[in-house]
């Protein structure tokens, strides 16, 4: 039950962190960070046991799986099962969860026992969508995902929280309609062929469709998690979601919820619906070309700071959704290494400009300005970060981005020969942030100490995982090496033919 108990930390760690507020905010905050150090304390002893035997070879990726009957009339089932791909974005999830309570521990006043139940119940529902592989429990989880953010956002935000909110449910609940429609639409057509009624993954695997239906029903999916990544032109809701959003609110944004879009993709669109997926690829890759280029664009044009960083993720993620229609060995591996780089720097990037925030009370750059005289400290964490964000060697942005573009060159080199500009265009913005922040002309303003010792701990760990990423990424390839190779198989298999202008899918040694 080690994975069950991966979600009921959380859960019940929300709970006691709610009714621990009666004996002191302090109390409080403590409860949640002990329930987020237990399930990360979790995660790494899961992987102790089972990443460092990979060199051995093992005959399956799969680590643990475990059932329990739920609805067995309706074929639903309580279904956790974890790989190295599993196991990345829970390690990713509950350090997420505890930087967002750190970053919150002198920023939040007011109801801290029920915002620390939110960070918390975020937390547990966004590690269930990362080990359910019965489809209803992965919407279950996902509603669970969504509905402590929105109060997360709504209640503890900024000016404009109640509009960024309430944005941020219309796009999500929809997006949650597509998802749901085509799971039941999925299910339905498995049992007509099979009179079986189940929505475990295993078993829809391979489903055979009508060439039309499964065409739509992928498109339900893939509108689903292209909400979350989230994609262009499907994209408006986090910017200002962003914004608006406490500092807890947009590293989980930026760190976790975004992540599940890509897991999706990766993990259900792809291999249930191969032969649709094959055909909606140049539409997909266009997409993401046009979400790296107008993300990285419109981050330059801002002048709220938390909104440039917001657009940023943007065009990281467009080489996130290329890299997996680009489908091969290369991109698929640049994406799992990008995903983990994006929700470290990112999220850390979000605690800076909550920093700054607190310091000066505003996020607008014209307030800004030669700040690294008053906040040196600030000023070396903000350009590790601006430097991860443009891409720089040896930072785990990097190799994600580099692995995805030789990826996706061997697939379609104009896609890639397009993508590339981001690179020019994060330099651009992320040295631009650099310059009217902490450069420049000073700014009067009322800063008088820089990074707290607690600010400091929780950023070097930041940097510490980046550094790792960027110059040793080899554990986390190893991880999700013979996870990777099961996605590809099972939607190798699941197709019934290549199409013989897209590449030859191979596994790593062998030829097309």
């Amino acid at each position: 039950m080690i994975l069950a108990v991966l979600i009921l930390i959380p859960l019940f760690g929300g709970l006691l962190a709610w009714l621990a507020e009666r004996w002191g905010t302090h109390v409080t905050r403590w409860v949640a960070l002990l329930a987020t150090g237990m399930q990360l304390a979790v995660a790494v002893g899961l992987w102790v046991q089972h990443i460092m035997p990979l060199a051995d070879d093992r005959s399956s990726p799969w680590f643990c799986d475990w059932r329990l009957p739920w609805i067995p009339y309706l074929g639903i089932n309580v279904h956790l099962a974890l790989d190295g791909l599993s196991l990345l974005l829970v390690l990713l999830t509950a350090f997420i969860g505890i930087l967002s309570v750190l970053a919150s521990w002198e920023g939040i006043t007011e109801k801290v026992g029920f915002f620390h139940f939110n960070v918390l119940w975020t937390i547990a529902g966004i590690t269930g969508i990362f080990l359910s592989f019965d489809l209803f429990l992965f919407y279950v989880c996902w509603e669970v995902m969504l509905v402590p953010l929105f109060f997360l956002i709504d209640q503890w935000g900024y000016e404009r929280r109640h509009q960024a909110a309430s944005k941020f449910f219309i796009f999500t609940q929809v997006a949650g309609l597509f998802l749901l429609l085509g799971v039941l639409g999925l299910v339905y057509a498995h049992y007509q062929s099979t009179h079986l009624l189940t929505f475990d993954y295993f078993q829809l695997l391979g489903t055979t469709l009508p060439v039309p239906l499964a065409f739509w029903l992928m498109l339900g999916f893939f509108i689903a998690f292209a909400v979350k990544l989230p994609a262009v032109p499907l994209h408006t809701w986090l910017p200002d979601a962003h914004t608006q959003a406490p500092i807890a609110g947009s590293v989980d944004l930026a760190g976790l919820v975004l992540k599940v879009g890509a897991y999706g993709l990766l993990r259900f669109t792809i291999p249930l619906f191969p032969q649709a997926a094959l055909a909606f690829a140049p539409v997909a890759m266009t997409l993401a070309v046009i979400g790296i280029l107008y993300g990285a664009v419109l981050a330059f044009a801002q002048t709220d700071l938390k909104r440039l960083v917001a657009y940023t993720s943007i065009s990281h993620m467009g080489f996130v959704l290329l890299g997996i229609f680009a489908w091969n060995d290369y991109a698929l591996a640049g994406v799992v290494v990008l995903i983990i780089a994006h929700g470290i720097s990112t999220g850390s990037l979000f605690i800076m400009v909550g920093v700054i925030r607190e310091r000066i009370h505003s996020r607008c750059l014209d307030d800004m300005g030669g700040m690294w005289e008053c906040m040196p400290r600030m000023g070396g964490v903000g350009l590790f970060f601006a430097l991860a964000a443009l891409g720089l060697p040896g930072l785990g942005t990097f190799v994600g981005e580099i692995l995805v573009l030789i990826g996706v060159f061997a697939a379609h080199p104009l896609y890639a020969i397009f993508a590339s500009i981001g690179f020019i265009l994060a330099t651009i913005y992320a040295l631009w942030m650099m310059q009217r922040v902490f450069f420049g002309a000073p700014v009067a303003c009322p800063v008088t100490t820089d990074l707290t010792p607690r600010e400091i701990v929780m950023l070097t760990a930041a940097i510490a995982v980046m550094l790792w990423l960027g110059l040793y990424p080899q554990p986390v390839l190893n991880a999700t090496y013979q996870g990777l190779h099961l996605l590809k198989a099972q939607a190798q298999t699941s197709a019934d033919a290549a199409v013989d202008d897209q590449p030859v899918i191979t596994l790593p040694g062998e030829t097309p």
